[in-house]
């Protein structure tokens, strides 16, 4: 996917409250809710909720990101 592509669909789950899946350039795998996308060069990233855990947040750089997927 292109950068481009994976801002609108992490930008697109994340106003809609859908879970995505996350698959890095080393081929790990993260479902979660998106909460934030910060595009914005001193940040570049992604902070959600994974799935089944409200109470927990985490970060991903928009750069370790090769696929997202709706779920």
């Amino acid at each position: 996917m292109t950068y481009e592509q994976i801002v609108a669909t992490l930008g697109y789950a994340g106003s809609h409250e859908r879970a995505v899946r996350i698959v890095t350039t080393d081929r790990k795998e993260v479902t979660g809710v998106p909460t934030s996308v910060d595009t914005h060069v001193t940040a570049h990233e992604v902070y959600l909720h994974p799935v089944g855990d409200d109470s927990l947040e985490i970060a991903m750089s928009l750069g370790v990101i090769r696929e997202v997927e709706l779920l």
